[in-house]
């Protein structure tokens, strides 16, 4: 049962991690032969992430009504027929409807994999499960963009989603021996549905305008924001508990990673891009660079647990926002060079720097009431896939600017000039949120979880 289990969540932490990735070295070649513009590509990474931010915050309430054997069965059908769509997709719209119907089912496969953690295994090997789920978070943030790349050049794109089937198949073969018996019951909670739809259409909206550069849409999004903060302040079932918005920390944590994520997810989204345009590189090695960043980011985590005690979660944070910001210039500076090996020390520094924020999640968590560590725990996560959805708009929207500019002068390199801009945003970004997480995370945290607790929660052990 134990191994069982573990291979059920290891599978799961892989597969829903790896499409966040996956399609980055492999966008280029999607964009050929489908004859898509950079804004409806953008759409085939966003899609994935804004489905997986906007139905996670009711997720888990949903995986305790409806039980996990039914929600991991669904999720895991919902989730292949998306890849298999995908994979036999013709036009932009199918590739970017199948992305986001499997963005849709990995918001409730996370969770209810998650639950597996708490009713199958004990307190002592909870602390392996969560071990379990986070190696493999990191192997997929290493092998995404070069599976893609590998996959594209050498099968064709349309592996890049075909390959979800083996895991898929392997997740229902897997549940059907599991013990799910014990989160079957149903729970009396009611998920705040109408809430979860209003803030997920201003999501939409918003990243729409700025894929789009479009005022009408971006009016059309603050305006659906202006209504959910008004809908929660009156509603009896809350989106969002009360004491999560109140808490001066919490809300810190969320700004600071959504600008992590708004600085870091577009730069790596747009590299594999650059580098098969402008270095004439394949889709295998153009997307190979970005191991460094995943290497990095294993390498440096364990310097964290160090660094905390010495230096407060907060400068820790700091620290590693900065580390980034200098990576970002790094490789902004060399990136007239036409060749990769001079832009790896960047790409380590930005793995490195990485590393050093995951306190964000952990000393989160450590202030919230234990009551509510769900609800943190569900935000965190969708403001993590938000701020990569936005993150992938932001600097789209600078690089098209900055190209469209150069050609209109009669530049050639436009597309390297866009990314080198698109660096320079990420790095300031990184750097307002230095400066954000000093301000804002520093302080004494409040009841903390038991140390057996911290062990086997894997939101306290990942970002």
């Amino acid at each position: 049962m134990i191994p069982r289990t573990l291979a059920m969540i290891a599978l799961g932490a892989f597969v829903t991690t790896l499409d966040n990735t996956i399609v980055a070295a492999g966008a280029p070649s999607i964009a050929r032969d489908l004859a898509l513009d950079l804004p409806a590509l953008q759409w085939v990474s966003i899609g994935y992430m804004l489905a997986f931010a906007g139905l996670l915050p009711v997720a888990g309430t949903l995986v305790d009504r409806w039980g996990q054997a039914a929600t991991l069965r669904a999720g895991l059908l919902t989730f292949g027929a998306g890849a298999a769509a995908g994979g036999l997709a013709t036009t932009a719209w199918l590739v970017i409807s199948a992305r986001v119907l499997q963005g849709a089912a990995a918001a409730f496969l996370v969770p209810a994999l998650l639950s597996l953690l708490r009713t199958n295994l004990d307190a002592r090997r909870r602390a392996l499960g969560a071990t379990v789920w986070t190696a493999c978070l990191a192997v997929a943030l290493a092998l995404g963009p070069t599976l893609g790349g590998v996959l594209s050049e050498y099968l064709g794109w349309s592996w890049i989603f075909f390959v979800n089937l083996p895991f898929v198949a392997a997740m229902l073969v897997l549940l059907r021996t599991l013990d799910t018996t014990g989160r079957d019951r149903g729970s009396k909670a009611r998920p705040a549905v109408l809430s979860m739809l209003v803030v997920t259409t201003g999501m939409v909206l918003v990243t729409a305008a700025v894929v789009e550069l479009g005022v009408v849409l971006g009016a059309a999004g603050v305006g659906f924001a202006i209504w959910f903060v008004r809908r929660e302040r009156r509603a009896r079932e809350r989106l969002v508990p009360a004491e999560l918005t109140g808490h001066r920390v919490f809300t810190g944590a969320l700004i600071v990673q959504l600008l992590w994520g708004l600085g870091v997810s577009g730069v790596f989204f747009f590299t594999p891009l650059l580098h098969q345009e402008s270095l004439g590189l394949g889709p295998m090695l153009a997307g190979l660079p970005l191991v460094a960043v995943a290497v990095a980011v294993v390498a440096a985590t364990p310097l964290v647990p160090w660094a905390v005690p010495r230096f407060g979660p907060h400068r820790t944070v700091a620290a590693g926002l900065a580390l980034v910001a200098a990576g970002l210039l790094a490789v902004a500076a060399v990136n007239h060079v036409p060749e990769v090996l001079p832009r790896l020390s960047g790409l380590v520094l930005i793995g490195a720097g990485s590393a050093l924020t995951t306190p964000l999640t952990s000393h989160a968590l450590e202030i919230v009431a234990e009551k509510h560590a769900g609800a943190a725990s569900g935000l965190l996560t969708a403001s993590r896939e938000l701020s990569s959805a936005l993150g992938v708009a932001l600097i789209g929207a600078v690089l098209t600017v900055v190209r469209t500019a150069k050609l209109g002068e009669g530049h050639g390199p436009a597309l390297a000039d866009g990314y080198t801009a698109g660096l320079l945003t990420a790095a300031a970004l990184q750097l307002v949120g230095a400066l954000l997480a000093l301000r804002l995370l520093s302080g004494q945290t409040g009841q903390s979880p038991s140390r057996s607790d911290k062990r086997g929660d894997p939101f306290l052990s990942s970002r």
